[in-house]
C-alpha cells in the first residue's frame, strides 16, 4: 500500500491519550507497512503470512491496532511483510488516530480493521465519521480487548484473523449493526458512537467490573461477577443504600413525552446479543433498545431473574421495569454515563440510532 499519506508520525504526545485501553503515551511509531509499536512483546499474531501471496487488489485495507489492548500485551502485534497491501498504525493519542484515519481515507481504504476491544472500536468509529462522510469502510473486528461485546454479538471467535475476515468479505459474509450515537445539546455531529450505554447503577457496576479485570477476569466472566456484585450491593443494602436510591434523570422521547424521577438504572443498546446470554431488553430484535428501572428497584428476588432471562410479562412494567424501542431519546443526567466501558460526564444528551455499519462476520 505504501506509506500512508496525511499521517504525522510526530503527533503531539502532550495530548491526553485516547481511551479504550491505550494507556500512557509512548513515542510515535513509524506507520505504513514497515514499522509499528517498537516495544518488544511475546509472539506474533493476527497476520497469516499466506495472506501476502493472495490477490487482494479488490480490498484496500487499513489496520488500527491497540498495543495496549489486553490480549496484545502478551503478543507481538506485528505488521505484515512489505509486499502486503496493508496500511498499519498503532496510534497513542486522539490526534494520531485522526491522522491515521485521514491517511486511510486519502488512499480510499475500503476495509478498516480494528484490533482491540469495545473501547478501541468506540474511538475508531467516532473519529472515522469525519474522514469517511459518504461511504464508510467495511469493518473488521479483531477481539483483543478486556471486553468484546460487539464481537460476541457478531459471532466472531477469539482467534479471528485478518485473513479469515477478508475471505468472509469476499464471500459476502457480513452483518450490519447501527451504532448508538450520543449528541450534546447544540452539537452539529455526534459526540460519541458506540453500542452499549448505561447510567445510574450501571456506572457503579462498570467500576466493579474494572476491579474484576485487575484480578484477571474478562469478557463474560467479568460481566457475571460485576453483575452479581451489583445485585448483591442493591439487594442486601438498606433503604439509605446509594445503589437503591438511584439517580435523578429526565427521559423524553422525540415527540416530547417524558418523565423526571429517580431511576435505579438506564440502559440503551443497539446490540442484539449481550454477554452470558442475558436479555435485559427482552426478546432479540434490531434497533435502539431501552431499559429503565425505577428507584428503588422492587421485588428484585423475582424481577431480576425474569428481566435477565428476557421475560416480557406485564407485571414487570407494573413493578417499575420499563422497556422500549426508539430511534431518538432525550436524557438529562445529573451524574455521568458509561459508553462501551468508558465513563463520560452527564448533562443534556440525545441518544440516536445511527446509520448501519457493515462488519465482516464468520
Amino acid at each position: 500500500m505504501g506509506r500512508l499519506s496525511g499521517i504525522d508520525a510526530q503527533a503531539n504526545l502532550s495530548e491526553a491519550t485516547f481511551s479504550g485501553g491505550f494507556g500512557k503515551p509512548y513515542p510515535s511509531a513509524k506507520v505504513g507497512h514497515a514499522w509499528l509499536d517498537p516495544r518488544p512483546l511475546a509472539r506474533t499474531t493476527l497476520v497469516d503470512r499466506a495472506l501476502v501471496d493472495r490477490s487482494v487488489a479488490d480490498l484496500r485495507v487499513g489496520v488500527i491496532s491497540n498495543g495496549k489492548a489486553h490480549r496484545n500485551l502478551t503478543r507481538t502485534v506485528a505488521p505484515p511483510a512489505s509486499a502486503s497491501p496493508f496500511g498499519w498504525v498503532a496510534p497513542a493519542t486522539h490526534m494520531e488516530l485522526s491522522n491515521a484515519l485521514a491517511g486511510f481515507a486519502a488512499q480510499n481504504v475500503n476495509v478498516l480493521v480494528v484490533d482491540g476491544g469495545d473501547g478501541t472500536l468506540r474511538e475508531v468509529i467516532t473519529a472515522a465519521r469525519q474522514h469517511f462522510p459518504k461511504t464508510f469502510p467495511t469493518l473488521v473486528v479483531i477481539p483483543s480487548g478486556k471486553t468484546n461485546a460487539l464481537a460476541l454479538d457478531l459471532g466472531i471467535p477469539a482467534d479471528w484473523t485478518i485473513a479469515a475476515a477478508l475471505d468472509s468479505i469476499r464471500a459476502g459474509r457480513v452483518k450490519q449493526r447501527a451504532p448508538l450515537e450520543i449528541w450534546r445539546d447544540g452539537a452539529t455531529a455526534p459526540d460519541l458512537r458506540g453500542f452499549l450505554f448505561g447510567a445510574g447503577a450501571f456506572v457503579r457496576a462498570t467500576r466493579l467490573a474494572q476491579r474484576v479485570h485487575s484480578f484477571g477476569a474478562f469478557d463474560g466472566f467479568a460481566v457475571g461477577l460485576s453483575l452479581a456484585s451489583a445485585i448483591a450491593q442493591t439487594f442486601f443494602g438498606g433503604k439509605q443504600n446509594s445503589w437503591r436510591q438511584g439517580e435523578r434523570m429526565r427521559i423524553a422521547t422525540a415527540d416530547g413525552d417524558g418523565v423526571e424521577r429517580d431511576f435505579y438504572i438506564a440502559l440503551g443498546s443497539t446490540l442484539n446479543r449481550l454477554p452470558l446470554g442475558i436479555k435485559p431488553f427482552g426478546k432479540m430484535r434490531d434497533g435502539l433498545k431501552l431499559l429503565g428501572v425505577d428507584a428503588p428497584p422492587r421485588n428484585m428476588l423475582l424481577s431480576v431473574p425474569a428481566l435477565l432471562a428476557g421475560s416480557e410479562a406485564a407485571w414487570l412494567g407494573r413493578a417499575g421495569y420499563h422497556r422500549g424501542n426508539v430511534d431518538t431519546l432525550h436524557l438529562s443526567l445529573e451524574g455521568g454515563f458509561i459508553l462501551d466501558g468508558e465513563f463520560y460526564p452527564g448533562g443534556d444528551l440525545t441518544l440516536r440510532k445511527g446509520a448501519a455499519l457493515t462488519f465482516a462476520a464468520p
